[in-house]
């Protein structure tokens, strides 16, 4: 039997298509660069630039794009064989436009739907999933089916050995609405042990925005490490004993998408590596920071060397 995957992640994959002209919309740029895409895929290369093993479980459509997505993952160091072509659909696409500091909208090109909504429960390698060091899902995986029926029977499956993270990944327009999501949020924390998200998707998971207080409710839910995004204030991550916050780390933004991914990539190396969850949270912080400060996002992913020298240099403006 081969070693475990010290990661992997089930949940979206595509193509992201940027504009190579920022502050400008779309409806005016004339140049655009093509990249792997999707969230869970995105925190799969993260943790391979450090170092980790990972797969992804997901599918693209039978297309061009999807010869392009597994040219991708092999290139970053990440294992395909749970990416599979669907016939029906397409290899979903997303465009963004880039405002900074602060403005990304996104364009998700996924109908009449995207291929990783069709991972059916009898495709997984459970095995594999119970024996992964982490397993990370994510929120989108939940919000239609088979993929929210498959998410959750490898969560039964793995049943909390080792580390199982819920992303909760809130996207608002592949849902009615939050009542629709919650319901099933709440089933995929019972098997969770770590939960990520901002304000807005941790209401989505448990109704509750005050940082603390959600932090409670999602612990009390049953997870063992809450890390809440509060933006400006930084990055809240609780257990039952411990309480750290984590403040941003300053850079210029170039483009902000893609900065969550990272963050996931190096929650996850911090994890495995056994550090203090200070350290775990800071790094993270770093890793979502150096994306941030760069036009592209899975090619951007931070190596350690990199998150350890602008660690080491905001520390030291900090103390100026």
């Amino acid at each position: 039997m081969s070693d475990p995957f010290d990661l992997i992640t089930m949940g979206r994959i595509g193509v992201d298509i940027y504009p190579l002209q920022t502050g400008v919309s779309l409806a005016e740029v004339e140049t655009f660069g093509k990249y792997l895409g999707g969230s869970a895929t995105n925190v799969a290369v993260a943790a391979a630039r450090l170092g980790r093993s990972s797969a992804v479980i997901s599918r693209t459509g039978a297309d061009p794009f999807g010869d392009f997505v597994h040219n991708a993952l092999r290139d970053f160091g990440v294992d395909d064989r749970w990416v599979t072509p669907v016939e029906e659909y397409p290899t979903p696409v997303t465009f963004c436009e880039i405002f900074p500091p602060d403005n990304f909208p996104l364009y998700f090109y996924r109908l009449p739907k995207a291929p990783d909504l069709e991972i059916y429960p009898a495709e997984l390698d459970l095995d594999a999933i119970a024996r992964a060091r982490i397993f990370w899902m994510t929120g989108t995986g939940l919000c239609a089916e088979p993929s929210r029926a498959a998410t959750i029977a490898a969560l039964e499956h793995r049943a909390k050995r080792g580390t199982t993270v819920f992303d909760l990944d809130w996207r608002p327009m592949f849902w009615a609405d939050q009542d629709a999501a919650r319901p099933w949020y709440s089933d995929a924390l019972r098997h969770a042990t770590v939960a990520v998200g901002n304000l807005d998707e941790v209401e989505t998971a448990i109704g509750i925005r005050e940082p603390d207080k959600a932090a409670d409710a999602l612990l009390e839910a049953g997870v063992e490490l809450a890390v809440i995004k509060q933006g400006p204030k930084g990055v809240l991550a609780r257990t039952r004993d411990e309480r750290v916050v984590s403040p941003p780390v300053a850079v210029e933004v170039v483009n902000g998408l893609g900065a969550g991914d990272a963050f996931g990539g190096a929650l996850c190396h911090g994890l495995l590596a056994g550090w203090e969850l200070s350290r775990v949270i800071r790094a993270a912080n770093v890793a979502g920071a150096l994306v941030a400060s760069r036009l592209a996002c899975s090619s951007a992913m931070p190596y350690e060397t990199e998150i350890e020298e602008l660690s080491s240099a905001d520390r030291s403006g900090a103390s100026a």
